[in-house]
């Protein structure tokens, strides 16, 4: 009981906040609507019970006359002025259609709102670089974003309307079961309203034994979530790096390991589809014995002259009726396993994201209203602990072009990555200069989805970007002959070659005119000239920017005026020129 507590606490507070933002007006007004028409669709199955009994006892009469009436028009009945079943069906289609369409509107409206929240926390502070070093048991965040959320919301909505729902008609029709049913006499004792206390048995009966034979679905689902997003994902990875995996020729390599994660999946929906098994042999059986139970029930009275044939099929729809709604953790148990491995997810996405904002340590990036960039005791570590940089400290001045050296895994882009404030395993501080325009050039630059102008601009908005500065710094960056596909939209990152996407870097910063620049082997796909012409065109278009790079070749050191070198965990100064035996 304290898990399922906590359960629902949990569900609760991936749902409230939705209810309480700056959608609430028009989000509870669709949700009343939506509950309005579900009771609608209650009361319209309270009169087709009475319907039917009316229609029943005209064939039973023979009685023509009811029959057409209570087929086509309307009829004056006992109990009062019933329909015909053409208005009736007419009514319930058009509550039954606008009930989903306002709940599908209320899902999407839920659902982008809860996305965009979502969004904001994992991207604020950089939470989701965190947590992809710290908590690698967070898998698959692009799966918890586009498809838990989507599960959830629907999974919420239909299930808390069912129950809904199956309370009402509950209540609804107890009553009319228990004025149909009449008294029971066993064992000398009188008991009013039987059928009743017969569904009411049946029903928590059969929910005990659903839940002890599907429990094992709860941990399943879970699991299955993982497993297919681990496939995915590996698919994705395939797609992404088909050029490399060509060159190596790693089919065999890359087969083998998507077979494995495919094997992985396949085992658990096997376990899934055996525990499954169990319950549809429990849960078919349950409905289909409902069936029929109501008539075996009710059968000594109908004989007996009691009620007649209408009376006894609304006593069996009411019996079914009120056993359906106490039956509703039996029809819907896979569907709630399937519910609470999602919110898990969900809850858990959260909670490492929390964590990873919160969490403190590393080296603190601090803007301060100063003119230099200072390194202050800057301990840089890896996840496992080893430490690359030990105390460092270092000064440099706006306008400066300084050159990190040292020998590969030094920690060279690690420091790069310090200054970015986005380093968690550390100590230190660096002192920034407030209100400076920062860039960051990595080897391998970030290309994202859309056109070409866009990735050329990123992370300005391209429509903010005039048109004539796009042409000139695409033209000065070498990539003139791309000019009209700039609004081309494609997988830039597999058209460009390596040195083509570093001189799409290479036009971002002279887009974006940063006053400190930071290449970590920004250069290192082109060609010695091109290269130069990389340097130069910096030195000229951003003649106030401090650079400050990271690269091996020797001929890279003529464009900085002094270096700093890492030497056995210590940083220090030495000559622009790399050493012997660097790289």
């Amino acid at each position: 009981m304290r898990r399922l507590g906590t359960f629902l606490s949990d569900a609760w507070a991936l749902a409230a906040p939705y209810w309480r933002s700056e959608e609430r007006g028009r989000a509870w007004l669709l949700l009343g609507v939506v509950i309005v028409l579900n009771l609608a669709l209650v009361g319209m199955n309270v009169l087709l019970s009475y319907w039917n009994r009316e229609f029943f006892n005209s064939l039973q009469d023979k009685d023509a006359a009811a029959f057409w009436a209570l087929l086509l028009w309307w009829r004056q009945t006992e109990s009062g002025p019933m329909p015909g079943f053409i208005l009736i069906a007419v009514v319930y289609i058009l509550i039954a259609v606008y009930a989903l369409y306002l709940r599908q509107a209320l899902q999407i409206r839920w659902r982008a709102w809860m996305t965009r929240e979502l969004l904001d926390r994992w991207l604020a502070d950089r939470a989701y670089y965190r947590v992809a070093l710290t908590d690698p048991g967070t898998d698959n965040p692009d799966q918890r974003v586009a498809e838990d959320l989507r599960l959830f919301v629907d999974s919420t909505l239909t299930l808390g309307l069912g129950l809904m729902r199956s309370v009402v008609t509950l209540f609804s029709f107890i009553l009319v079961l228990w004025a149909l049913s009449g008294p029971l006499a066993l064992l000398g004792i009188e008991i009013p309203g039987y059928m009743v206390w017969v569904a009411l048995l049946y029903a928590v009966l059969g929910t005990l034994l659903a839940h002890a034979i599907g429990k094992p679905l709860i941990r399943l689902n879970f699991h299955q979530e993982r497993v297919e997003a681990d496939f995915r994902f590996a698919l994705m990875r395939f797609r992404e790096n088909v050029e490399g995996i060509a060159l190596y020729r790693g089919e065999a390599g890359e087969k083998r390991g998507l077979f494995t994660r495919f094997h992985a999946l396949m085992d658990n929906w096997w376990s899934i589809m055996v525990a499954t098994k169990r319950l549809t042999f429990f849960t078919a059986g349950y409905t289909q014995v409902a069936i029929v139970f109501p008539f075996i029930v009710a059968a000594p009275r109908f004989f007996s002259g009691a009620i007649p044939l209408g009376g006894l099929t609304q006593t069996a729809d009411a019996f079914g009726q009120v056993q359906g709604a106490l039956s509703w953790i039996v029809d819907n148990y896979a569907a709630l396993t399937e519910w609470r491995a999602t919110v898990l997810r969900l809850t858990g996405f959260r909670a490492a994201i929390a964590t990873a904002r919160a969490a403190q340590g590393g080296v603190a990036a601090a803007p301060e209203a100063r003119p230099d960039l200072a390194l202050e005791g800057v301990t840089l570590a890896l996840p496992d602990g080893r430490v690359l940089l030990e105390g460092a400290a270092a000064t440099i001045g706006p306008g400066e072009a300084v050159l990190v050296t040292g020998p590969s895994g030094s920690g060279k882009s690690t420091l790069f990555r310090a200054i970015a404030g986005i380093w968690p395993f550390g100590a230190g501080r660096v002192r920034v200069p407030a209100g400076a325009r920062v860039m960051f050039l990595p080897q391998r630059p970030y290309l994202p989805l859309g056109t070409l102008r866009h990735a050329l601009c990123y992370p300005r908005d391209a429509a903010e970007v005039p048109e004539a500065e796009v042409l000139a710094a695409l033209a000065e960056a070498g990539l003139g002959h791309l000019a009209p596909r700039l609004d081309e939209e494609g997988a830039w990152d597999r058209q460009l070659s390596g040195g083509e996407q570093q001189r799409v870097a290479l036009a971002r910063a002279l887009l974006v005119k940063p006053d400190w620049l930071f290449l970590d082997e920004a250069t290192a796909s082109l060609d010695p000239e091109a290269e130069a012409r990389f340097y130069t065109l910096l030195k000229e278009r951003l003649p106030g920017a401090t650079l400050v790079s990271i690269a091996h070749r020797p001929a890279v050191a003529q464009y900085h005026g002094r270096a700093l070198r890492f030497r056995e965990g210590r940083l220090v100064k030495a000559d622009p020129a790399p050493q012997p035996g660097e790289g």
